[in-house]
C-alpha cells in the first residue's frame, strides 16, 4: 500500500487504520450486514434468534418476513401495503432494486401455484 500523499511521518512497520469498510476487503461483508440489520430493527423488524438473517415484523394481522443473503434480500407478506412501505424506505436509504416475484434463490427454482409454491433445484441438477 502507498500512503497518502499528505501523510509526513511515515517508518518502515507502520500500517494505515481504515476508518470505512472497502468493498472486497474481509470485513466489507460483516459491516455491510451490520448497517443492514441495525436498520431493520430501526424500522421495526426484529431479528430471529434462530437465524441471524432472517427479520420478522407482525402485528394485528399483518406478518411480514425479510430474509438477507449477501446482498439479495427476500420479501414475504400477507400484508402489500407493509411490503410497499419498507421498499420503499429501503429504497430511499439504501437505492434498491426490485426484481419482481421469487423465481431464482441459491440455486432454487421457485414457482408458484393455485396449490401453493413449489421449490427445486431441476436446473442445478441438470448444470
Amino acid at each position: 500500500m502507498i500512503a497518502p500523499p499528505r501523510l509526513t511521518s511515515i517508518q518502515t512497520g507502520q500500517v494505515c487504520k481504515l476508518k470505512k469498510a472497502l468493498y472486497g476487503l474481509k470485513q466489507a461483508g460483516k459491516e455491510w450486514f451490520a448497517k443492514l440489520s441495525s436498520f431493520f430493527i430501526y424500522v421495526g423488524y426484529t431479528q430471529s434468534m434462530n437465524d441471524y438473517s432472517l427479520f420478522i415484523n407482525s402485528s394485528e394481522g399483518s406478518f411480514t418476513t425479510l430474509l438477507v443473503y449477501v446482498d439479495d434480500i427476500i420479501l414475504a407478506r400477507n400484508d402489500k401495503e407493509e411490503i410497499d412501505r419498507i421498499k420503499e424506505v429501503l429504497n430511499k436509504t439504501f437505492k434498491i432494486k426490485d426484481l419482481g416475484d421469487l423465481r431464482y434463490f441459491l440455486n432454487f427454482e421457485v414457482a408458484r401455484s393455485k396449490k401453493g409454491i413449489m421449490m427445486n433445484q431441476r436446473k442445478y441438477a441438470l448444470q
